[in-house]
């Protein structure tokens, strides 16, 4: 052990005249500890609460959407081929988009029609999983009228249930003098699904590709869009990129980063701005060991004049208190890490918060520790709490042994 880290160390171990000394030290580390426990704990709930956000938000969607501008996909099993060559890519299903009035009795509401094609659809969304009521398989029946998947938020706008008779009126429909005389299509609901976000579950409804292009108009085999599923979520911009290049110009590709880029970049700038703000905290407790150091400073006054009297360079005594800081500011970084990891632990493990599911689209805090973030606020911890030691060692450095020993 060198000079400089066995004297910091015995300023530490000491007992000092000045209990209060000690005390703004203990003060140091839990301040620090807790700033630090505080950044993961928050940090740990925001990343889990973006991941649900993403996962319900995905679920129910693709992860690569690719359209064909005016005429549609007119052979879409052709290019389900070709997209699925490309690496990255682990599944593709045909998809419809139209808009419709659904009517249910006295009720009525709008409804954003999705025609899927039930036999690839699992393969691509998660909606088999979200479903409450029903099968997913069970869209393909057509024994009899055409079946329906409907919200949970809608079919208890419309007071309909599993069996029950809608009617769907599209303005796809045909010009006549009197104005457009609307598609009409009666559907039986087969189906209820709940994601958990309320803005899906009250408009959306799922159909067959055939009851789709009924009510939206588009003749023979063809489609609007296809979606994707792709084998790494977070690389979907790069297979979409892969994607644009193997099938040519001529189509629109998509991934789930570009269609919800303003919702993500928003969650991504609010984290930034939790962090500064909690960083605060730390930043608090390196005010505290600044006022402990300089009080170390005042209090071993003639301890350093002797030590410099005895050879000690200026460069010493500032490593001196500079080694002093670090301990409070590492020994507080350290026990922030374990308690942050213990508390988010236990969290996750007992669920011991529980949300309200008709607000949130999870029932319990969300809890995603990322090692990134774990490593960033330890370094931000121990860079904050090294610059704080700066001034009281610069300090230490410049007392002058003729001043300090005067009059002893």
């Amino acid at each position: 052990m060198s000079f400089e880290r066995f004297v910091s160390f015995r300023y530490l171990r000491a007992k000092r005249k000045q209990k209060f000394i000690s005390l703004i030290s203990v003060i140091s580390v839990l301040g620090v500890a807790v700033g630090v426990m505080a950044l993961i704990v928050v940090l740990s709930v925001y990343t889990g609460f973006t991941e649900g956000l993403r996962d319900q938000i995905i679920g129910i969607n693709a992860h690569v959407m690719i359209h064909r501008p005016g005429s549609g996909i007119a052979d879409p099993a052709q290019l389900q081929a070709d997209v699925e060559a490309v690496n990255g890519v682990q599944a593709s299903t045909p998809n419809i988009y139209g808009q419709a009035l659904i009517t249910s009795g006295q009720y009525s509401s709008g409804i954003a029609i999705r025609g899927i094609d039930p036999a690839t659809a699992g393969k691509v969304l998660t909606l088999e999983s979200k479903m409450v009521s029903g099968r997913l398989i069970d869209l393909a029946d057509d024994s009899g009228l055409p079946l329906i998947f409907l919200g949970r938020e809608l079919a208890t706008q419309l007071r309909v249930d599993m069996g029950w008779k809608i009617r769907l009126l599209s303005p796809n429909g045909t010009l006549t003098p009197m104005g457009v005389l609307p598609k009409v299509q009666t559907c039986v609901v087969g189906g209820i699904f709940a994601t958990g976000m309320y803005e899906y579950d009250s408009t959306i409804g799922f159909v067959t590709l055939e009851t789709a292009r009924r009510l939206v108009g588009i003749d023979n085999d063809g489609v609007q869009s296809l979606e994707l599923r792709v084998k790494e979520i977070d690389k979907a911009d790069a297979v979409a990129a892969a994607v644009r290049e193997h099938i040519g110009p001529s189509y629109l590709v998509r991934d789930w980063k570009q269609a919800n880029q303003n919702l993500f970049a928003a969650l991504k700038l609010e984290k930034v701005g939790i962090f500064i703000a909690l960083a605060l905290i730390i930043l608090v407790a390196s005010l505290n060991i600044i006022s402990a150091l300089v009080m170390v400073v005042m209090e071993k006054n003639k301890d350093i004049a002797i030590l410099k009297s005895m050879g000690a360079s200026t460069g010493s005594i500032m490593r001196i208190f500079f080694y002093q800081g670090a301990v409070i500011g590492f020994t507080g970084t350290v026990l922030g890490v374990g308690a942050g990891l213990g508390l988010c632990s236990l969290l996750k493990r007992y669920k011991i918060i529980e949300l309200p599911s008709n607000v949130y689209p999870m029932s319990t805090l969300p809890i995603k520790v990322v090692p990134d973030d774990i490593i960033v606020v330890a370094i931000v911890a121990v860079l904050i709490t090294l610059l704080a030691t700066l001034y009281p060692s610069w300090k230490a450095s410049r007392i002058r042994p003729a001043d300090a020993l005067t009059y002893e």
